[in-house]
Parts: C-alpha cells; sequence; structure tokens
C-alpha cells in the first residue's frame, strides 16, 4: 500500500518560553553560579546554551521577566513533582452511597454503619438509599424512620442535610461530616507573685536605745 500523497510528517513539538521561543527583548537571567543579569535575550540564549543548558522562561509578568538557566528535562520532571505534590494535598468531596431494605437487619445495618463512620471521617459525604421493591413501597414510612435512625446513629460523627426525600421507588438522606471545632485557646499563664527582698545577712539590726 502507498503513503498517500497528502500524508504529513508531524510537526516536531515547539517548546514555549524555551530558548529562542522567549519573545521577550531581554531578561533578568539567573545562572547556576548564583550570578543575575539583566542582558538582551539572544545573549542570555547564547551564554546559557555554552554552559549546555536551556534558557527557561519562570516568570514572565516580571519586570523584566526573569528566565533560568538549566536542563529543560531536570525542569519539566521538578514541575510534574510539584503539581502531583499538589494533587495530592487537594481533597475531591465524594458521595458515597449506602443501599438499604426496609427490613435491614441488624447485623448489615451495623457493618453499612462503620463503612459510613469512615466515610464521613475522611471528608466524604454519605447517601444513605432505602429500595423499595414491589409491595414494600406500601411501607415508606417503615424506611424513612429508618433512615432517620440512621442519621441519629450517625450524630457525633456527621449531621444531617434536610429530611428524607422519596424519589421513585427509593427513599433518600445526605449526611455531610461534622464540622470540627477549634480548640479553645488557653487562657494566658496568671503572673508570678512578686518575690520577697532578700534579707540582710546576721538577721535584723535593731537600733541602739537612746
Amino acid at each position: 500500500m502507498y503513503p498517500s500523497r497528502f500524508h504529513r510528517a508531524p510537526r516536531p513539538r515547539i517548546r514555549e518560553n524555551v530558548n529562542e521561543t522567549i519573545r521577550a527583548r531581554e531578561v533578568r537571567a539567573v545562572f547556576p553560579d548564583g550570578t543575575v543579569e539583566v542582558m538582551p535575550t539572544p545573549a542570555a540564549v547564547r551564554k546559557a546554551q555554552e554552559m549546555g543548558l536551556d534558557l527557561i522562561l519562570i516568570a514572565p509578568t516580571a519586570e523584566p521577566p526573569v528566565a533560568k538557566a538549566m536542563d529543560y528535562g531536570q525542569w519539566q520532571y521538578e514541575n510534574k513533582k510539584k503539581q502531583h505534590e499538589a494533587k495530592k494535598k487537594q481533597h475531591v468531596i465524594q458521595v458515597k452511597e449506602l443501599k438499604f431494605r426496609p427490613n435491614t437487619d441488624d447485623h448489615d445495618y451495623d457493618f453499612k454503619m462503620k463503612h459510613a463512620i469512615r466515610f464521613l471521617g475522611e471528608g466524604n459525604r454519605v447517601k444513605a438509599v432505602v429500595q423499595f421493591r414491589g409491595r414494600e413501597i406500601a411501607h415508606v414510612d417503615l424506611g424513612k424512620k429508618l433512615l432517620m435512625r440512621f442519621a441519629e446513629d450517625l450524630a457525633g460523627h456527621g449531621q444531617v442535610e434536610g429530611q428524607p426525600k422519596l424519589e421513585g421507588r427509593n427513599a433518600h438522606v445526605i449526611i455531610s461530616p461534622a464540622k470540627k471545632e477549634a480548640k479553645p485557646a488557653k487562657p494566658p499563664k496568671p503572673p508570678a507573685p512578686p518575690s520577697a527582698p532578700p534579707q540582710p545577712a546576721g538577721g535584723s539590726q535593731e537600733s541602739p536605745a537612746q
């Protein structure tokens, strides 16, 4: 099969804000030995390349823009590492769903209670759902009572968001993590009582009798 004459080779990826792609006329160039120079961009690029490095724009909005001479691959690695660390610190709140039946037994209830406590402790919300099948829909009140009991049993770990709601053949309630109370500041220590003045050596001296 002959290649199509319209086939085009992929263009090489242009590294923006690196070396010749830096558009600023001059930059504040930072070099590995600690020297900092304000110089024309072509001259800074040339000096970085003579060191076997790239000139990378790190603060484009500064006046003049700041560029650093360093290895591009190393710079990419450090950037990805910082992004990964920042992502790890971010906590995305999820809604964890737990399903019940109107006649859920105590063992299953306690098992799901432990899961709910763990989910709330992790900072997630819990959606407790009671599913009604067939004629069970006639016992909606039992399902709502089970949901309120579940919310009350979790009172020390979360707070319920409104009353149980019926949607189709399911009733549900949402419980959000309890807000952590700030620890009261410790009262300042009272100042120490002033110490008694020192007594002169040899005890108190009496004035001579007249």
